[in-house]
């Protein structure tokens, strides 16, 4: 049984959140949740909360116990980007591109249905 949860256009770039998402892979639900709370990261606070949905997804549709939940899969994809510019010397300007993430995260007891 594998249920998910998913946080759209979430305001943190792929490279940053990708840090964090490889500490919790594959790790025990307790645990994972244990490490996100203490890690002072912005992209920590963002799968935390993700991560704490997917599980309540898994206890009230699945009815699964939390103490078998694993963290299967945690992905950052990336999303649509924000263009802005920034005003250079001599009339010119440069692009600055502020990147967003999908981020998604399934977390299942390892039991095939």
């Amino acid at each position: 049984m594998q249920v998910a949860a998913k946080l759209k256009n979430a305001r943190i770039s792929p490279q940053k959140c990708r840090l964090i998402a490889d500490m919790v892979r594959g790790k025990p639900v307790g645990l994972a949740l244990n490490t996100l709370k203490f890690t002072p990261k912005k992209g920590a606070d963002l799968l935390y909360k993700v991560l704490s949905s997917a599980v309540a997804n898994a206890e009230n549709n699945e009815s699964a116990d939390i103490d078998e939940l694993k963290v299967e899969t945690v992905m950052i994809d990336v999303a649509p980007m924000l263009k802005r510019f920034h005003a250079r010397a001599k009339g010119r300007g440069n692009r600055i591109v502020k990147r967003n993430s999908h981020i998604t995260i399934m977390v299942g007891d390892g039991k095939k249905e």
